[in-house]
């Protein structure tokens, strides 16, 4: 990566801003490494440092979530940040379809508390 290559946080994060125009009351807010996607008072999505997503869900749709391609969401030292919360690898939000279903799953259980 060249000095004036976007990182691919930077890249993420201007995706998700594309998926999210439609949406009011969104922030951007720095937390856990990366960039993170208020939607109202609440974290939906956030950009990794790596590209990686991570993404709010609702814990009763956990298991249904990894099923799907998420995976269980860390923090700082290997802690689990429990079941309202996923990462989804950069390799697989690749195209902006898969993008945009984890963006709706966030969304949608953003009022979920976890």
């Amino acid at each position: 990566m060249t000095a004036d290559a976007p990182s691919p946080r930077d890249v993420l994060a201007q995706r998700l801003r594309d998926l999210l125009t439609s949406h009011q009351n969104v922030r951007e807010v720095r937390m856990f490494g990366g960039l993170s996607f208020m939607v109202g008072d609440t974290m939906a999505v956030a950009a990794g440092r790596g590209g990686d997503l991570l993404v709010r869900t609702d814990p009763a749709a956990y298991d249904d979530m990894l099923r799907r391609g998420g995976e269980p969401a860390y923090m700082g030292n290997d802690r689990p940040m429990g079941r309202g919360w996923l990462t989804v690898p950069y390799e697989r939000i690749q195209d902006n379809t898969a993008l945009a279903y984890w963006v709706k799953v966030g969304i949608d259980s953003r009022k979920v508390s976890d």
